[in-house]
């Protein structure tokens, strides 16, 4: 096992990713601008003195759902800045929580203006979904000194999964194979460990893999909202009964958008959304999970051809862009539940789910 050095540009990024989740300001610089920002979820009034012109910058999906893209600044995808929206913590959360939607419907008339910083724009939407935060900021063009700072590119060092490597494995008797080993893998500046779990003996033939998302409510709980669950499962005994098969458990809970913001989506599908309208009315995109950490998983354990278990082609095309062969999609079909049947056809009918 080996170790990878924590790295200046990451240990940045962190820092900065806490100063978020913490309500502290922090300034983000790309090449074409810098801004300052406080996320507008962790934020509270009495930090707001330095951001009196009460700018709000939202995610394009949120743009989207506030009817804003008609105007100019809008008009191109990417993060949104709008001039004057909310001097409050009260004022920008009824902008940006769509859970309050309801109970501010007459929202605007907005302006939008341009962000002053299209790559430090984009990379604080990188920052609010890895911090499980919602996609929305007070913002003002970079002044005077910052006591928390980082790049585009430091965000982008510290997602890059070519920093993931093997922390610990160890022997695991699992209800589907007694003779199974667990590993783990980490990198020096993130919180969350991703694992897998062997099965089976290891032979010349490409494994049975599956690719499973953290889902608490699902694979903990045992919800009845999603599949979650009894796919997990069934994905475990259906490698117990091939040659040998690889689980990759992905720490990327509710499709890469974090356990807060799921359980906020899933408020949104009770007033009626699907799952792909609840994740776009946060503010985030329908897909945000990185495949690119499954395929360093599989690089580290020398897994290069498989049998991919998925209902999802989309996942067979970012592993075989990653650089890994799929030889062959295995489908994975479960009865539906009064509870889940909706989701289950949303995810045929909108993301292209198939057997």
């Amino acid at each position: 096992m080996s170790e990878t050095p924590s790295d200046p540009a990451a240990r940045r990024a962190a820092r900065a990713i806490d100063a978020l989740r913490r309500g502290w300001a922090l300034r983000i610089t790309g090449a074409d601008g810098a801004l300052d920002l406080i996320a507008v979820e962790s934020a509270r009034d009495a930090a707001l003195a330095g951001f009196a012109s009460g700018d709000i910058l939202l995610s394009g999906e949120r743009a989207v759902t506030l009817k804003l893209t008609n105007q100019r600044p809008a008009a191109t995808p990417g993060p949104v800045r709008i001039a004057g929206a909310a001097e409050s913590v009260a004022a920008a959360l009824a902008i940006a929580d769509p859970a309050l939607d309801l109970a501010n419907p007459l929202k605007g008339p907005f302006r939008t203006v341009a962000t002053g910083g299209e790559a430090a724009a984009a990379a604080a939407m990188t920052m609010a979904r890895h911090a499980g935060l919602l996609p929305a900021f007070f913002v003002r063009d970079a002044s005077g000194e910052a006591e928390t700072e980082c790049s585009a590119g430091d965000v982008a060092a510290l997602l890059d999964p070519a920093r993931l490597e093997i922390a610990a494995r160890a022997r695991l008797p699992v209800e589907a194979s007694e003779s199974a080993e667990i590993v783990a893998f980490r990198s020096p500046e993130e919180a969350s460990d991703h694992v897998a779990l062997l099965i089976g003996k290891r032979d010349a033939n490409p494994p049975v893999v599956r690719l499973h998302s953290e889902c608490l409510t699902g694979d903990v709980l045992g919800s009845l909202k999603c599949d979650c669950g009894p796919q997990l499962h069934a994905a475990l005994h259906a490698m117990a009964g091939a040659p040998w098969g690889v689980l990759l458990y992905l720490r990327q809970e509710g499709r890469g958008i974090g356990l807060v913001n799921k359980l906020r989506a899933y408020a949104l599908q009770d007033q009626g959304y699907d799952t792909v309208d609840a994740n776009l009315r946060l503010g985030f995109p329908v897909e945000a999970r990185d495949f690119a950490i499954a395929a360093r998983m599989l690089e580290l354990l020398h897994v290069p051809r498989i049998r991919l278990m998925t209902n999802n082609p989309e996942k067979v095309a970012r592993l075989e862009k990653e650089g890994v062969e799929v030889v062959e999609r295995l489908p994975l079909a479960l009865p539906a539940n009064p509870h889940n049947e909706r989701y289950l056809a949303t995810k045929r009918d909108r993301t292209g789910h198939q057997l």
